[in-house]
């Protein structure tokens, strides 16, 4: 879902690669296109925007053309520097990451109840966070609150499940900076190319962790985070990276 260009994208031409059948989302049909013409008859695709009410439906038929699931990659997201508050920026990113992000794992977690998965192993829902979420971070506050609730709703669905003997998986992807459109000309640290960030994604899925972050020197980045008491992190002057 989301997978028109960048980390998504990438994730599906690896597991094209490795013999699986994907469907590819998004919302520019013309990208689309140009996808289902690389990937091949192994790669289905639909024009889906996640903020939209239509978006389950057309899920739902693009797994029942695909005859069935297994691994459902939840990528799409929105998200911007914002110390002016700007609040359509702010509800945007709202729209996609929470209210999207939900109307779109619901409809995945129950589908895989009703259906199960296409293979009978255990079906599997993976999200692309971020590490943002890790932290409130004043740079941008709707995208870190939104990653936050992201890392968090999974983590509710995965503890309902087992309260009532359903076998999923979920996995929470935590990247850091990754060279891609959604940060394209921004000055930021310890960039990741897409194609080896996904990589260790898709390591990561199918190894079904519970959660990864990508790569190691974020793990690192994220220990030092979670070290800095809320008072003083609260404290910490807001630093803008600008393009």
């Amino acid at each position: 879902m989301g997978a028109t260009s960048g980390i998504g994208l990438e994730v599906a031409r690896i597991l094209v690669s490795k013999g699986w059948t994907v469907g590819v989302t998004g919302r520019r049909e013309d990208k689309l296109t140009e996808i289902k013409s690389e990937l091949g008859e192994k790669c289905f695709t639909s024009v889906i925007d996640v903020t939209k009410e239509d978006a389950p439906s057309k899920l739902l038929t693009l797994i029942e053309s695909m005859g069935g699931l297994d691994l459902y990659v939840n990528s799409s997201g929105a998200g911007w520097n914002n110390t002016s508050l700007d609040t359509d920026k702010a509800m945007i990113c709202v729209k996609t990451n929470a209210l999207g992000f939900t109307q779109m794992i619901d409809c995945m977690y129950h589908y895989f109840k009703d259906n199960g998965s296409a293979s009978g192993e255990i079906p599997q829902i993976a999200i692309i966070s971020s590490i943002a979420g890790t932290r409130s971070l004043g740079v941008t506050p709707a995208y870190s609150s939104t990653k936050r609730f992201q890392s968090h709703y999974i983590a509710s669905l995965s503890q309902l499940a087992r309260s009532i003997g359903f076998r999923i998986s979920f996995t929470d992807i935590r990247p850091g900076f990754v060279d891609t459109d959604f940060i394209s000309g921004h000055k930021y640290p310890m960039q990741l190319s897409k194609q080896d960030a996904a990589k260790l994604i898709v390591k990561a899925i199918l190894s079904r962790k519970r959660s990864a972050v990508i790569d190691w020197k974020y793990s690192i980045v994220v220990a030092f985070w979670k070290l800095i008491p809320q008072f003083i992190w609260e404290k910490i002057k807001v630093v803008r990276i600008n393009k």
